[in-house]
């Protein structure tokens, strides 16, 4: 792996070709976004906020490039899903179908020997479509990702990956180990708010039934709404007037933000299962009602 100027380094690997177009018509919207993070240098701001032309500043969430670091955000190690170097095509599908993830780091040994990234897309154009393809092998897919410290701003990360269009980083202990992971969809939602994938377009909507007693729900679905659509309450008098949202609910029960495939079982027998979280907050949930199955 080589250093650049700013701490933070490339794992060798394939050019990451396939993300060609889809960085191309992206740059003007991070170059935006950059622009004006080089530009909030200028600016004096006070401490509530505003500028010092007395505006308020054009990007809330702007100020977050500067004042957050890279192990603010990140994921931490426990909760990485990476894959070995060893995997078979078919362990490595289920892992892609199970997660949801396009891109997946990938390790030799441990994590704390990353070898680069593997993108869901390579493995379909490679391994999807032809019946007669190649034998399987996963290093000739592999991509490079950054490495970073945790003590760097989030918007020089940010800049780093837009100039080298590498969309993962890995966050690097002083002792060279892996502490955690960032992507650049983490970075922008700092700035933005919440970035809603395409599992998210697909709901049209704050859930979605999967079958009789289970539903897929968007954390920030308002409780009062789903328990009329559910036809049950779902919090007590106490906890109703205490949180609006699904998630919160969850939060509540619990007392922190769970993790990823963490199961939250409410007194009254209803289940929530954690689809999607960070460490920061819950993002979707899978609703379960008593007798509804696995």
């Amino acid at each position: 792996m080589g250093e650049s100027a700013d701490g933070s380094t490339a794992a060798q690997g394939a050019p990451d070709q396939g993300d060609s177009p889809e960085s191309n018509g992206s740059r003007g919207f991070f170059g935006r976004i950059l622009n004006a993070f080089n530009g909030a240098d200028q600016e004096d701001e006070s401490e509530d906020g505003a500028s010092g032309d007395g505006h308020a500043p054009h990007h809330a969430g702007l100020g977050a490039l500067r004042r957050l670091r890279v192990g603010d955000i990140a994921i931490p190690k426990p909760e990485i899903v990476a894959v070995p170097v060893t995997i078979s095509k078919e362990d490595l599908v289920a892992v892609f179908r199970e997660h949801g993830f396009s891109r997946m780091p990938v390790f030799k040994g441990t994590l704390d020997s990353p070898l680069g990234l593997v993108h869901l897309k390579d493995l379909a154009l490679q391994y999807g479509f032809d019946a007669q393809a190649p034998r399987f092998g996963l290093r000739q897919m592999l991509r490079p990702l950054l490495f970073a410290p945790p003590s760097m701003p989030i918007g020089v990360l940010l800049q780093k990956m837009q100039t080298d269009r590498i969309h993962m980083a890995l966050v690097i202990d002083e002792y060279g180990g892996v502490d955690g992971l960032v992507t650049i969809e983490d970075l922008i939602e700092q700035v933005i708010g919440d970035i809603d994938d395409e599992h998210d377009e697909q709901e049209g909507g704050f859930w979605t039934q999967e079958k009789p007693g289970q539903w897929l729900v968007q954390a920030r679905a308002p409780l009062e709404e789903f328990e009329l659509a559910v036809g049950r309450r779902l919090a007590d008098e106490e906890e109703g007037e205490e949180v609006d949202t699904m998630g919160g609910l969850v939060f509540m029960l619990l007392g922190r933000v769970p993790a990823r495939g963490e199961v939250v079982k409410a007194e009254s027998g209803v289940e929530f299962e954690v689809v999607d979280a960070d460490p920061r907050r819950i993002k979707r949930l899978r609703v379960r009602l008593p007798g509804a199955g696995i």
